[in-house]
């Protein structure tokens, strides 16, 4: 599995001529990431201010950002595995008439679900997006960079992860799972680029520097 590599075996097998892991992959990889950093943020929070509420409020942070990153870790081997999907359907036997209507069915349904999971990604890494917002705002200040990075590369995640979602939907004939797709990625992609305004002003008003 793909998230069982070494950090430097995934680079390796990243820029190999292998097609996975992929964009895709790489952004459920980016998600993962920033979920892990705004954790960590929580965690150095913690007891630090004698805030009995703030303390609860990072707790409550930490629980929901270890969920978001084990799903958003198992997707980068689910994104690899739908374009495996879809690399089978295509290579289906296409002489007969019936052949061909299996072949387009199996292309179909394999395209919709490599459509799905980047759809998942997307919506996943727009709420670690709000978790480092919460970070950034309320968490050690120590740590405000951190927040800062997992902010800029969970919208990286949602990004990466809209565009993947577009691609596939060009190929599928199914009307109404295009348009809903193309509005749910619409969407996502408004959310997460004013998240990641918020948090860059709230980021630089710590840092000291220009937006």
């Amino acid at each position: 599995m793909l998230a069982d590599l070494t950090v430097k075996g995934f680079l390796e097998l990243t820029a190999s001529g292998e097609p996975v892991p992929g964009g895709g992959s790489i952004a459920a990889l980016c998600g993962a990431l920033a979920a892990g950093l705004a954790e960590m943020v929580a965690r150095l929070t913690i007891g630090r201010y004698n805030n009995t509420d703030l303390d609860h409020e990072m707790s409550s942070l930490i629980e929901r950002a270890q969920s978001l990153r084990e799903k958003l870790t198992r997707a980068v081997d689910r994104d690899s595995e739908a374009y495996a999907l879809v690399m089978q359907a295509y290579r289906m036997p296409k002489s007969t008439d019936e052949e061909k209507a299996r072949r387009t069915h199996a292309i179909q349904e394999a395209l919709k679900e490599a459509a799905r999971v980047p759809l998942a990604v997307a919506e996943w890494a727009v709420q670690v997006l709000d978790l480092a917002a919460t970070a950034v705002n309320k968490g050690n200040k120590n740590a405000v960079t951190d927040g800062f990075v997992g902010a800029l590369i969970a919208r990286s995640a949602v990004m990466a992860a809209v565009a993947n979602i577009r691609i596939n939907l060009q190929s599928i004939t199914d009307t109404a799972f295009v348009q809903k797709g193309r509005g749910d990625a619409e969407l996502l992609e408004k959310k997460a680029a004013a998240l990641e305004e918020m948090v860059r002003s709230a980021a630089v008003q710590h840092l000291g520097g220009d937006r």
